[in-house]
């Protein structure tokens, strides 16, 4: 009789804490906390922080290519990298790929 005591009493500490659980997910269903301050704020500071290390890659990856979009530093010194002389314009018709013939004058 000694070792029934032991053997029940597990399954009915599972059964309890079974019943527990569903009582308390039922009650924070019925009954929600409301929204903590402090997350609301965490998540500004992340905001803010990510703002802040965008702004930093931008400003870096400028630094690297920002000859690329300054113009020509002295004339004729300027290479186009699409391969369209600054005579030419894109085309106003159906194939705006062609590009616009150059004018004379």
């Amino acid at each position: 009789m000694g070792d029934i005591l032991p053997a029940l009493s597990i399954p009915a500490l599972v059964f309890a804490s079974g019943i527990y659980a569903a009582g308390e997910s039922w009650w924070r269903r019925r009954h929600p906390a409301p929204p903590s301050p402090y997350t609301h704020q965490a998540a500004r500071l992340a905001e803010r922080a990510t703002l802040v290390d965008a702004e930093r890659i931008v400003d870096g990856a400028y630094e690297n290519v920002g000859a690329l979009y300054d113009g020509p530093s002295a004339p004729g010194t300027h290479i186009p990298a699409t391969g369209v002389t600054p005579g030419q314009a894109a085309s106003r018709g159906p194939d705006r790929s062609a590009p616009a013939p150059a004018r004379r004058g």
